[in-house]
C-alpha cells in the first residue's frame, strides 16, 4: 500500500479536519495515512504547534492499524535539539524533521524577507537546514525541501540547484551518511513549472547516491490527501529513487 506519510488533523493548530474525515478520503484513494502533527516546540506562542503526546495517542490509537499510523513532524532548530531528542522516547511510527522558522521568524509571514534579498534569504534557509540535519540525525526523513518556495515574496520562489550548490550538496551527503530520507512534499507539484525543478533537485540527490523517498501531501484538510501523487510517483521512477515509508520507526518498502 501507498501511504501519504504528511497529513495533520485537528490537532495541528493550522488544520481543522477531523480524523474521520482523513480515514474516509484515504479510503476512497486507496491510499494508507501516517498522521503527522506540528510539534514546533520553538514557536514563540507556547498555545501554538505543540501538542501532548499521550494525549495524542490515547485519542488515535484506536484508529492505528495497518493502513494508518502515528508520527510527527517537528520544527528543527539547534537551540531545542535535546527537546526534540526526546521524541524519540515516544512510540511514534515516523518522524519528520522540518524547517519552518528563520531566525525568530516563521517563514509563512513576510517579516522574515522584509529588508534581505531572494538569495540571501534562500541561502540562510539552506543553511538552517544544513545546520539542523548535521545534529537531527534521529529524524526519518527531512520535509519540504522546498517550503520556503511556497511563501517567499519573490517573482521567482524556486530554489535552484546550480545557484545554491554546495549547501544543498551538504544537506543531500548529510541525509545519505545518517540513513535519513528525503521527502518530495506534493504541495506545490500541481504547478509544473515548479515540478520540472523539483525533480532536477531530487535527480541531484540520487547522483550524489542518494536512494530512499517519502512521499507526503502535507494535507490539511481531506480535499488534499494524495494530491499530485501521480507526479511524485512518476519523479520517483525517473530519478530512480525508491520510495518507502517508516513503521515503528523502521523503514518499509512500498
Amino acid at each position: 500500500m501507498i501511504f501519504d506519510t504528511h497529513v495533520h488533523t485537528k490537532i495541528s493548530t493550522d488544520s481543522d479536519m477531523e480524523i474521520e474525515e482523513a480515514i474516509k478520503a484515504a479510503g476512497n484513494r486507496n491510499v494508507g495515512l501516517i498522521i503527522t502533527e506540528h510539534m514546533d516546540l520553538n514557536h514563540p506562542d507556547p498555545e501554538m504547534f505543540r501538542f501532548n503526546v499521550d494525549e495524542y495517542f490515547n485519542a488515535y490509537g484506536n484508529y492505528r492499524g495497518k493502513s494508518l499510523l502515528l508520527g510527527v513532524e517537528i520544527g528543527m532548530t539547534e537551540e531545542i535539539l535535546k527537546k526534540n531528542e526526546e521524541l524519540n522516547n515516544y512510540d511514534f511510527d515516523y518522524l519528520i524533521g522540518s524547517i519552518h522558522f528563520l531566525g525568530n521568524y516563521d517563514i509563512y509571514y513576510k517579516e522574515a524577507y522584509e529588508g534581505k534579498s531572494k538569495h540571501d534569504v534562500y541561502t540562510e534557509y539552506l543553511q538552517t537546514m544544513y545546520n539542523n540535519i548535521k545534529c537531527h540525525t534521529f529524524i526519518d526523513s527531512l520535509g519540504h525541501i522546498d517550503y520556503i518556495s511556497r511563501y517567499a515574496p519573490y517573482d521567482d520562489k524556486e530554489i535552484y540547484y546550480h545557484e545554491y550548490r554546495e549547501i544543498i550538496t551538504a544537506i543531500f551527503s548529510t541525509l545519505i551518511e545518517n540513513n535519513i530520507a528525503l521527502e518530495i512534499n506534493t504541495r506545490r507539484l500541481g504547478n509544473k513549472s515548479a515540478a520540472e525543478n523539483i525533480a532536477k533537485l531530487y535527480k541531484e540527490y540520487h547522483n550524489l547516491g542518494g536512494k530512499y523517498i517519502t512521499i507526503g501531501s502535507d494535507a490539511h484538510n481531506e480535499k488534499a490527501i494524495a494530491s499530485n501523487f501521480s507526479v511524485a510517483l512518476g519523479i520517483c521512477e525517473n530519478c530512480n529513487l525508491t520510495h518507502v515509508y517508516f513503521k515503528n520507526r523502521n523503514i518499509q518498502y512500498i
